[in-house]
C-alpha cells in the first residue's frame, strides 16, 4: 500500500488576474489563507481550473514556487506538471519537484492524444525519472483521452504513481478500476457532484472547484463522510447541488471565477479563449450564490 497524499478536500485554485490578464500573484497568496483558514486539506495548483493552458513556462513555475513558499509545509502542495509532450513534463515535473511539491498532477496527452499502451509509456516514462508521488487525471471531456480500467492496473504498479483525478464521470469504470487495483490507487473525485459516490467506493476525496467559493463546505462533505457521518455528507452533497452545477454552467473555470468576483474576491478574468459567462448564466450564478448565503 503506497502513501496518501492527503484525504479529504483538494482545492484546485484559481489563478488570479490583473486587469491585464498577467498573474496577481500577492492575491494568490491570499486566496492560499484564505482556502487554509477554511479547512481545505490541499493546495492544487496549475490545473485545469488554475488556466495552466494558457500559462508560459516562467508564469507555471512562478505560480507553483510562490504556492510552497506561501503555504510554508501548513498543507500539501500538488502541482499540475501533465503536457502532450512528455518530454516537457518530465522537465516541468522536475522543475516542481525542485521548487518543493508533494505530488504531481499529470492529466492525459490531450490533442495528439496517445493509445492505452502510449499512455503507459508516456507516465511512466516520467514516473521513473521523479521521486514524487504522481496523480493522474482522467478528464476525457477536455483531453479526448480516457484511462481505461486495464491501463490503469498498470500504472498502479509504479511505486510513484500513487492516485488519480477521476473525472470521467463513469462510475461503472470506476468500479473495475478499483477491483484492478485494490489498494495501489487512490481515487479522488474530479467532479464535485460525485463526491458521495466517490467515497462511498472507497475513494479518499475530491479536488474541488467548489472549494474556491465555500472551502468549508467542501472539506466537510468529504470530512464528514469519511469519519463516519454518511448522512450529513449526503446532506451536503444534495444541498450544494445546485451550486456546483451553476459552477459549471458554463466551461471551468468562467463561472467560478465570476462567482469569486461576485463575492468581492477579485481575481480578475480568465485569459483568452475563455470568455465571460452570458447575462441569463451569470444571474442563475448570483442567485445561487445568495441561497447558500454566499453572498
Amino acid at each position: 500500500m503506497k502513501n496518501t497524499i492527503f484525504t479529504g478536500a483538494g482545492v484546485a485554485i484559481v489563478t488570479p488576474m490583473h486587469a491585464d490578464g498577467s498573474i496577481n500573484l500577492e492575491k494568490f497568496k491570499e486566496l492560499i489563507d484564505m482556502q487554509i483558514a477554511g479547512g481545505t486539506d490541499a493546495l492544487i495548483v496549475c490545473g485545469t481550473t488554475g488556466e495552466s493552458a494558457t500559462q508560459n513556462h516562467e508564469e507555471h513555475v512562478r505560480v507553483i514556487q510562490t504556492a510552497v513558499e506561501h503555504t510554508a509545509g501548513r498543507i500539501p502542495v500538488i502541482a499540475g506538471t501533465g503536457s502532450n509532450d512528455t518530454a516537457y513534463a518530465l522537465a516541468l515535473s522536475k522543475e516542481a519537484e525542485a521548487l518543493g511539491v508533494d505530488g504531481l498532477l499529470m492529466v492525459t496527452p490531450y490533442y495528439n492524444k496517445t493509445s492505452q499502451a502510449g499512455l503507459i509509456q508516456h507516465f511512466t516514462y516520467v514516473a521513473d525519472r521523479v521521486d514524487l508521488p504522481i496523480i493522474l487525471y482522467n478528464v476525457p471531456s477536455r483531453t479526448g483521452c480516457n484511462i481505461q480500467p486495464a491501463t490503469y492496473a498498470a500504472l498502479a504498479e509504479h511505486p510513484h504513481i500513487a492516485a488519480t483525478k477521476e473525472a470521467s464521470g463513469n462510475l461503472s469504470a470506476l468500479v473495475e478500476t478499483l477491483s484492478l487495483c485494490g489498494d495501489k490507487l487512490d481515487v479522488y473525485s474530479g467532479n464535485d457532484d460525485q463526491v458521495v459516490p466517490i467515497l462511498s467506493l472507497g475513494g479518499k476525496g475530491v479536488i474541488s472547484v467548489l472549494s474556491n467559493v465555500a472551502p468549508r463546505a467542501a472539506h466537510d462533505l468529504a470530512a464528514k463522510y469519511l469519519a463516519g457521518d454518511t448522512e450529513g455528507s449526503r446532506r451536503l452533497q444534495i444541498e450544494y447541488a445546485p451550486l456546483i452545477n451553476a459552477l459549471f454552467s458554463d466551461v471551468n473555470p468562467i463561472p467560478v471565477k465570476e462567482a469569486m468576483n461576485l463575492m468581492g474576491m477579485d481575481v480578475g478574468p480568465c485569459r483568452l479563449p475563455l470568455a465571460p459567462m452570458a447575462q441569463a448564466a451569470r444571474e442563475k450564478l448570483r442567485t445561487e450564490l445568495q441561497k447558500m448565503k454566499l453572498l
